[in-house]
């Protein structure tokens, strides 16, 4: 009986793993330059929740701190969120493209004077789920709502999985066309190659003939 539940204690520790490791979230540094923009990018595919928290931190430690613009944009150039005199704020969409999405920052007054940095909290797919929400809405608690995060983490990596698939058959079809392409191409210079060395044999034929050298 105590091995049974030693496993069944191990088995729960080893999902819980698990999850943790599934969980994509990531905190991020960026130095911002007095000009220009400093830019994250991620390969996000599609329907997977994404959530940001930002905050500006002036490493001068200047009062008030300057402000920043923000702006995201999905692959195919969408703006899903822009904000301007901003400290801090929060980002939040479900992607409905797939590809890299890109957030830029870049200071308002590049004459504000100091060095400014901004710290990105940034979570997709179950690390940016509300679990705590989800139980109290289902009522569940300990084993189960971890069962519930292990579902869930189950469904990221089919959804993963496929979506890596289908990326893995459009490249190979890139592949493949690209390949015949330069199969073609090959052909086509061989081919005016050897019409032109012809053409090049029967004109000096001919010369030599009219000579008559041969």
């Amino acid at each position: 009986m105590g091995k049974k539940l030693g496993r069944v204690q191990l088995q729960v520790i080893l999902l819980l793993m698990l999850i943790l490791l599934l969980q994509n979230g990531d905190c991020i540094w960026l130095n911002l330059p007095k000009s220009g923009r400093k830019c994250v990018t991620e390969e996000i595919h599609n329907n997977v929740v994404v959530l940001a928290d930002y905050v500006v931190i002036s490493d001068v430690h200047i009062h008030p701190t300057p402000s920043i613009t923000t702006k995201v944009t999905s692959p195919y150039g969408n703006i899903l969120h822009h904000k301007e005199n901003a400290t801090h704020g929060q980002f939040a969409f479900t992607t409905n493209e797939a590809g890299q999405y890109l957030v830029c920052f870049w200071a308002d007054d590049p004459n504000q004077g100091g060095a400014l940095s901004v710290n990105i909290d940034w979570r997709t797919g179950i690390a940016a789920k509300d679990w705590e929400s989800v139980a109290r809405k289902e009522k569940i608690e300990g084993v189960e709502l971890e069962l519930r995060k292990l579902e869930a983490a189950v469904e990221a990596i089919h959804d993963n999985l496929l979506y890596l698939k289908s990326r893995e058959a459009e490249i190979r079809e890139v592949s493949e066309t690209t390949n015949s392409r330069v199969a073609l191409y090959s052909i086509l210079s061989l081919g005016i190659c050897i019409a032109a060395s012809i053409a090049q044999l029967w004109y000096l034929t001919r010369f030599f003939q009219k000579k008559k050298l041969i």
